[in-house]
């Protein structure tokens, strides 16, 4: 009986492992790695792209983490931009990263952090687009290459410094789910004996984990929810209306959907409570059209590949050479994938009407994510959605919503890599075991086109005069690109600052910010004393070129502080 017993698990085991989702979510893993590569060559010492956003993202995940543990009432109050509350939400948060948070602490636990967080985003957009696709009907290659198209499309090798972009794998995976728990696929319709109410539940968990990465991509994917949550209800009506009988909806599934959707929805209200906030408290932060314009792509930009891709970065720059902000204005989903899905719409297993479904969902896409370059100044277009849906201004970048483009052409795709078997010809399963290996071929086109030669940055190291640092404090010098990189130094113990970067800046840091550029003199440490600074620390090595450049050398006689040199730096102490 053991020796039976232990046949048999291993025959389980086997089984496992070569299980199609066993070897997906393996394989995903192992391409990813090797399509960000070289990311985790030194996963604490250098991050993707530049130490810009990277930073400000890691900081994200790790302030998430110290909340989580410490007061999660007060996640939205983090220790930036001090005296200012719900400073957390001045930019999209990645609060659902929160839990990764929890693994090691300090600036090199959060680069770490987010080294292998770009990498698992990666691997999850792949599980997601090729388990949507599978879903719908797709056959392995043609989700294979979805899978591909969405996780690898060139255009997101300029969002490298940008993880809640690249982080829409919840996306794919969440529809994937609530159409299998639903019963639904391209290919066959609805099904009532393959609804799954748990499936569907696990879907809207998805969901709403998705929209805790930030309203960027996540406010579009909301609506989009709702709008197949329109769809889903009037094709119930129209089937009942025509037929006169009362569609099949089993009540587990009905449960599910309402537990499901109330949920989604409260989290969505939940997590834009403090951004409304924000906007309330700051007016400046409210996203103009004058600023979507500028980062509005041209028609161009849907062919044109970031300097980041290997194949198509200099064969693209006289082009790239005329787009105001190329980060945000490149934005090719493939030429693999866009011929793959011309083709779709001509030689097809989906039906004739899904194929034109898709396509004028494409239609659609490519013009929102052209903001207002295209129907004049926009409207109708883009800027109806900004002026007359809820929290639409925010979103300044209609680029982005290029990924509905990317995940729809490779639906497309997929329907041409697809062939039912009652197409072959007699006698053709030599045929099929030879055309598993030439439908291999469009997915390695895919994946070319996404190889990489993004840069990876080395991360400055934490001063030691910040180290063990009591604030209230204020880190000098202030401003620009370099409060990100001290934002990322405070992951060592979170002290409150005042220091801090978004899109906007808060009038109480403008003022500090002011008061501090005479540092350290009568005035200037009245005004910081009065704010409630504590302590102020000096970086004399990255003083050139500001006003605070002779700040080391001035005296601090008479002022009833105390200086401190600690390493390169100074530490001015005001009690």
């Amino acid at each position: 009986m053991r020796g039976v017993s232990g046949v048999g698990l291993v025959g389980v085991a086997g089984r496992l492992v070569r299980h199609e989702w066993t070897v997906l979510v393996l394989g995903s893993l192992v391409l990813a790695a090797a399509m960000t590569w070289p990311t985790l060559r030194d996963v604490t010492g250098t991050l993707p792209q530049d130490t810009g956003d990277p930073t400000l993202q890691a900081w994200q995940v790790a302030w998430g983490g110290y909340a989580l543990c410490t007061d999660p009432a007060g996640v939205w109050h983090s220790n930036t931009f001090f005296p200012e509350p719900y400073t957390y939400a001045y930019s999209d948060t990645l609060l659902g990263f929160a839990p990764a948070g929890l693994v090691g602490a300090g600036p090199v636990a959060a680069v770490a952090r987010y080294n292998l967080l770009y990498v698992l985003v990666h691997a999850l957009a792949f599980v997601g687009a090729y388990a949507l696709a599978r879903q719908v009907g797709a056959g392995r290659a043609g989700a294979a290459v979805a899978g591909a198209s969405f996780a690898y499309a060139p255009w997101k090798l300029a969002q490298a410094g940008h993880l809640h972009v690249l982080c829409v794998g919840g996306i794919a995976l969440s529809l994937a789910m609530l159409a299998r728990g639903h019963g639904w696929s391209l290919r066959r319709g609805r099904r009532p004996r393959r609804v799954r109410p748990g499936w569907a539940a696990a879907g809207w968990v998805v969901a709403a984990w998705q929209v805790t990465l930030g309203f960027g991509i996540g406010l579009p994917f909301a609506y989009a929810l709702g709008l197949l949550c329109l769809g889903a209800a009037g094709g119930y009506g129209w089937s009942w209306w025509r037929r006169r009988v009362r569609p099949v909806f089993p009540r587990g599934l009905l449960l599910a959907d309402l537990a499901g959707g109330t949920a989604f929805a409260g989290v969505t209200l939940l997590m834009a409570a403090p951004y409304l906030e924000v906007v309330a408290r700051h007016p400046a932060g409210r996203r103009t059209v004058a600023q979507i314009a500028m980062f509005s792509p041209p028609p161009r930009g849907f062919l044109t590949a970031p300097p980041e891709s290997w194949l198509w970065g200099d064969a693209h720059a006289a082009a790239r050479a005329t787009f105001g902000f190329p980060t945000e204005m490149t934005l090719l989903p493939g030429m693999t994938l866009l011929g793959l899905a011309v083709a779709g719409l001509f030689f097809s297993v989906w039906r004739i009407r899904d194929r034109v479904a898709l396509a004028v969902g494409v239609a659609a896409s490519v013009a929102l994510a052209a903001g207002v370059t295209l129907g004049g100044d926009g409207d109708p277009g883009y800027l109806t959605l900004v002026r007359h849906l809820p929290g639409w201004d925010a979103i300044r970048t209609p680029g982005r919503l290029v990924l509905w483009t990317t995940l729809l052409l490779g639906i497309l795709a997929a329907g041409a890599l697809t062939v039912r078997r009652s197409e072959l010809p007699p006698g053709a399963r030599g045929w099929r075991r030879w055309a598993r290996w030439v439908l291999v071929l469009p997915v390695l086109l895919v994946l070319l086109e996404g190889v990489n030669r993004t840069p990876h940055v080395p991360v400055p190291a934490e001063p030691a005069a910040l180290r063990g640092l009591t604030g209230p404090a204020l880190v000098l010098p202030s401003g620009g690109t370099r409060e990100f990189l001290v934002m990322l130094w405070s992951t060592d113990g979170f002290p409150r600052l005042v220091n801090g970067l978004a899109s906007f800046t808060p009038a109480s840091q403008e003022r500090i910010r002011a008061a501090s550029v005479t540092f350290p003199d009568a005035a200037s440490v009245a005004y910081l004393r009065a704010s409630g600074v504590r302590t102020v620390v000096l970086l004399p090595g990255y003083a050139a070129g500001t006003p605070w450049r002779d700040a080391a050398g001035r005296p601090v006689d008479g002022l009833g502080i105390r200086r401190e040199p600690v390493g390169d730096g100074l530490v001015f102490h005001l009690d």
